[in-house]
């Protein structure tokens, strides 16, 4: 599923154009990035949370040289699944 089937499913769960469905995802997907960038976390029960962890800098490898180069340290985000959501996925 990408974006646009997504878009559509919305519009016809909630009975709305798909305007306004696209409306309604881009606000929520904006609206849980600026809470990760703050530093915050997005719970939605049933659903997961989202949040945001540090990633130590460390050592690899080039795979084409085998040169060792170095990682910096970054953050990224985590999705931890909710239990209606494991659920589901089981069936």
């Amino acid at each position: 599923m990408n974006k646009g089937d997504l878009v559509d499913a919305i519009a016809k769960g909630a009975k709305i154009s798909k305007a306004s469905a696209e409306k309604a995802l881009n606000a929520v997907i904006d609206s849980v990035g600026a809470t990760l960038k703050k530093g915050g976390k997005v719970a939605v029960v049933g659903f997961g949370t989202f949040s945001v962890s540090q990633r130590k800098a460390r050592k690899g490898r080039n795979p084409q040289t085998g040169k060792e180069i170095k990682i910096p340290a970054k953050k990224v985000v985590k999705f931890s699944a909710g239990k209606k959501l494991k659920t589901k996925v089981a069936k």
